[in-house]
């Protein structure tokens, strides 16, 4: 199946996309797929944006502003709520796009944008449901957990304002021979055949430590009130940060675990993504349809 390129604006920035077609009868029913952090449109958004489109959806996977063919500064940033704003701008255009059926919109966050997707269907009056694949959703004290506790995430704080005066701004983002790259030998990422393809950015701004840190993923599940379809495993990233965020959102919530998945398998692995398209398509045909 062949995308089609589209564009569309946030704010003053001109966000690229793919669009994909579903063979059905327009209008469509139609999801806004987004991917995990320093990710393009064309890695595991693309994968699943895919997956929809042969279910009879309307899919767009697109690159946040200051990513891959994306326009906006400063490039490379990791940026919740600047993500999350870009999101709401894809509701918006899948809306008005001649094949979609504007009452008939859902989101679908993978990894780290699971907290931007939460985060923009509450504030978006587009979707009618969301689905979180992977999710990573983490909240202060987890926030602690992963990153050296108070003075770990302190340190990374720090970092991230010493750049603003002059310090080295954009780290490589992945690397199986650089110890200071930010994603350290990760599979998926550092792989040719799956997530390190030649529109892959590969680069990291120092700058994303506060926005990402301060974020609470966890907490977006406040204010949101749509129907939320969840598919995790205990086997990959912080699952209990998933189960706080299903605990807060009560019984818009529906969650699902899968058996001995991995975060990255998550993105790509055929089986894997199969397994987690049904949960979300028997969402979808539930909300969507």
């Amino acid at each position: 199946m062949t995308p089609e390129r589209v564009s569309f604006l946030s704010g003053s920035n001109l966000l690229q996309g793919l669009f994909f077609r579903p063979a059905r009868q327009a209008p469509s029913p139609g999801v806004v797929v987004t991917g995990s952090w320093t990710s393009v449109k064309e890695q595991m958004s693309a994968t699943y944006a895919q997956a929809l489109a042969h279910k009879g959806y309307a899919a767009l996977c697109f690159d946040f502003r200051g990513w891959g063919e994306s326009t906006g500064t400063p490039r490379y940033l990791e940026d919740p709520i600047r993500k999350a704003a870009d999101i709401v701008a894809a509701f918006d255009f899948m809306a008005g796009h001649e094949v979609v059926d504007a009452k008939r919109i859902a989101g679908l966050g993978i990894c780290a944008s699971a907290g931007y997707m939460s985060q923009a269907a509450a504030i978006s009056p587009v979707p009618r449901a969301v689905c979180l694949v992977a999710p990573w959703l983490h909240d202060e004290q987890i926030v602690q957990e992963v990153y050296g506790g108070e003075e770990g995430v302190a340190a990374l704080i720090a970092k991230s304002r010493a750049v603003e005066h002059g310090g080295e701004t954009v780290i490589e983002a992945a690397s199986v021979t650089n110890p200071a790259s930010l994603m350290y030998q990760a599979p998926y990422y550092t792989e040719p055949a799956r997530g390190l393809i030649p529109q892959y950015d590969n680069r990291f701004d120092l700058r994303s430590w506060e926005p990402w840190l301060r974020f609470d993923g966890v907490g977006s599940a406040e204010r949101l009130s749509l129907p939320t379809c969840i598919v995790h495993s205990r086997a990959a990233a912080i699952p209990h940060g998933t189960e706080r965020f299903a605990a807060r959102l009560g019984m818009q919530a529906s969650l699902f675990w899968l058996e001995g998945i991995s975060q990255f398998d998550f993105y790509d692995r055929p089986d894997a993504v199969e397994a987690a398209m049904r949960h979300v398509e028997a969402h979808l045909a539930t909300h969507c349809r």
